[in-house]
């Protein structure tokens, strides 16, 4: 199966999940007309995917798109620190979203799925002190939100009310269970 996508964290959830995997992309503009925030996430997902299964018709391909949303307002990977900072301010002492899409297409198949997981995280209140240590991590600059739940940014998290693993960037959960409502079992993961 080809992962659209560059994330680490993607690849590690689909392969600790049995699945073969080689990673290839395609530039996109990650923009979309939908209106609606969560067919607007799913829409650029069915986009990174379908660029990649056009070269590839024969194969299985998959993606994801993950975004934060606080107050109405979406929160995509941090350009620079002061992002990062001002991300974190935002996020601080209140709940946000994470909405993950996720598409699984193979054009020769005919197979085209695209869902969604919405998760609920709350934070503690975070101060600039610990603010400017977890930037000296590193970590915070290619995430959603400025922050990963499965790393240091998890110290930040009080609770979560939802899929772990879509927070972390693969609602891998929902996606098997989407893959065996299309007829396709548990035993035919190796395969793809």
């Amino acid at each position: 199966m080809i992962l659209a996508s560059n994330s680490p964290r993607r690849k590690e959830i689909l392969e600790n999940f049995g699945f073969n995997l080689k990673v290839i992309t395609k530039n996109i503009d990650e923009v979309s007309d939908e209106e609606d925030i969560i067919k607007r996430i799913e829409d650029i997902a069915r986009k990174k995917v379908s660029a990649v299964a056009e070269v590839y018709p024969n194969e299985f391909v998959v993606g994801a798109d993950t975004v934060v949303v606080v107050d109405d307002k979406i929160l995509g990977k941090p350009k620079d620190e002061k992002d990062i900072y001002e991300m974190l301010h935002s996020l601080s002492g209140k709940s946000h979203k994470v909405i993950t899409s996720f598409s699984f297409v193979n054009i020769s198949k005919n197979i085209s799925i695209s869902d969604s997981e919405v998760s609920e995280v709350y934070f503690k209140n975070i101060t600039d002190e610990e603010i400017s240590w977890y930037i000296d991590t590193k970590e915070p600059f290619d995430k959603a939100g400025s922050y990963g739940i499965q790393g240091k940014g998890s110290y930040f998290v009080e609770r979560i009310d939802g899929d772990f693993f879509a927070v972390m960037g693969f609602p891998i959960g929902k996606f098997v269970r989407t893959l065996a409502k299309n007829s396709i079992s548990l035993d035919d993961i190796k395969k793809l």
